[in-house]
């Protein structure tokens, strides 16, 4: 039965919180990780890589917003510290330099976590019939797997 977050049991509503924290955690992380590959690659890919990662750290910092809007939504509460989100995250900071190919592969596995957290954070909604979160997870989770696919094309 399709639910309203105020609607779900205190259970689902935890369950489905923590979940979005988690992915509220790995995008935050991300974000930072893409705008520091922004700051810093250089090569002859400068151009598009620059382009894309900026593109990347726009795109996340606004799904933060709305991922963090859910748990909000959930009447539950939205870690936002850092040192909650590098603690919780299973993405990590890259440290250093990198060069453009390391940078690559490095936003790809984030991309690639990023779709996997957030399809089973989907999973777990639609096992509670929140389908309003289950709807952002998707789309969240299309995205993360199409800028997957942009830096895998790079790699080719």
């Amino acid at each position: 039965m399709t639910q309203t977050a105020m609607s779900l049991d205190t259970d689902a509503k935890s369950a489905i919180a923590e979940a979005l924290n988690q992915s509220v955690a790995e995008t935050a992380v991300t974000t930072m990780l893409a705008q520091n590959f922004h700051w810093n690659v250089t090569g002859m890919a400068f151009g598009p890589l620059h382009e894309l990662f900026q593109k990347i750290y726009e795109d996340h910092f606004e799904a933060q917003d709305d991922l963090a809007e859910r748990v909000k939504a959930l009447d539950a509460h939205a870690d936002g510290t850092l040192s909650g989100m590098l603690n919780r995250s299973k993405v990590n900071e890259f440290e250093g330099t990198a060069s453009d190919k390391e940078m690559i592969k490095t936003m790809l596995d984030a991309q690639e976590t990023l779709a996997a957290t957030l399809a089973g954070c989907g999973e777990l909604a639609a096992n509670h019939g929140d389908t309003l979160t289950e709807d952002l997870c998707i789309a969240r989770g299309q995205t993360h797997e199409k800028f997957a696919w942009f830096l895998r094309s790079h790699l080719s």
